[in-house]
């Protein structure tokens, strides 16, 4: 778990009604990937988390926050 980021992304899917499946196929990502990050055990890359950002069109602040 990394110990310096949070993340909202749970909670942003839930108000968007939207499976980890869903989204993982809407970025490219496996559905295990979105599981990972939603519960800090993997830390995204860039390249992710601008596409999770563009995708619920919300800068990437408002998903990952450094604790």
């Amino acid at each position: 778990m990394n110990e310096d980021l949070d993340n909202h992304l749970h909670k942003l899917r839930l108000q968007h009604k939207i499976s980890q499946q869903e989204l993982a196929d809407a970025i490219g990502v496996s559905r295990k990937t979105i599981s990972t990050v939603e519960t800090g055990r993997f830390t995204p890359s860039v390249v992710i988390a601008l596409r999770i950002s563009a995708y619920f069109a919300v800068s990437v602040e408002q998903i990952f926050t450094l604790r």
